[in-house]
């Protein structure tokens, strides 16, 4: 009977850990390029905002170059994995940077804005059928990642997230996304086009990430290098 049961949670974890597989395809081709737009609201509904450009490779792989505003333009991310550098043209090299961090400032940090798939950083830990949508249990494969746990709600019918509760180690929620407006770019790829954000941390702040575009694209191993981190521009080509 122990084995039986052994068997049968076993069969349920590797199920629910294809269902994130799928929702990491659903949302990002595993080589992409993408557009988006970052914007900050503050308490007084003043906005600040950022136009981003992003090439993505396989699980572990990002470059965002900013292409506006003029303060910001130029400047470009990488993350490898855990891994993040900013590069300043007037600095000339790479400086290391946090995933709690924001180069943007407002509620999303780093690893936020630079998303790797979510089956990289977390496994399935428990799902429920909630009828309209899945409930899943997300904990952290380890504690470098950003969050402890998330708890994602995911459209049945679309299987792409609707909601994902973002807490620490100690239970306490971080912040909350909600994925709006659905959005066909293309290429197979249907998903929300809409992110904001809110966190009991930051009262009266918002900050919501529009994708304009997603396209798939293969890129080199060697774009995603230090190396290479001043010349992102010429991802775009």
């Amino acid at each position: 009977m122990k084995i039986l049961i052994l068997l049968i949670t076993l069969t349920i974890t590797i199920f629910a850990n294809d269902i994130l597989d799928t929702i990491d395809r659903k949302l990002t081709p595993s080589s992409a390029q993408m557009y988006k737009k970052l914007i900050n609201i503050e308490p007084d509904g003043e906005k600040k905002e950022f136009l981003l450009f992003q090439a993505k490779k396989d699980r572990d792989k990002m470059v965002s170059l900013f292409l506006s505003p003029d303060s910001e333009k130029g400047r470009s991310t990488l993350r490898l994995g855990d891994n993040m550098w900013l590069y300043i043209p007037n600095v000339g090299r790479p400086i290391r940077i946090t995933s709690m961090q924001s180069v943007v400032g407002g509620v999303f940090n780093n690893a936020d804005i630079m998303r790797l798939d979510f089956s990289t950083e977390y496994s399935v830990a428990s799902q429920e059928d909630k009828g309209e949508y899945l409930l899943l249990n997300l904990k952290a494969k380890n504690d470098t990642v950003s969050y402890d746990k998330l708890i994602m709600q995911v459209d049945k019918k679309t299987l792409t997230p609707i909601q994902i509760e973002c807490y620490t180690s100690t239970q306490m929620l971080i912040k909350t996304l909600y994925y709006k407006k659905l959005k066909d770019f293309g290429d197979g790829i249907v998903r929300p086009s809409v992110i904001e954000t809110t966190s009991p941390m930051y009262k009266g702040y918002k900050s919501i990430m529009i994708y304009a575009k997603i396209t798939p694209k293969e890129f080199n191993d060697e774009s995603f290098t230090l190396d290479k981190l001043s010349k992102a521009s010429e991802l775009r080509r």
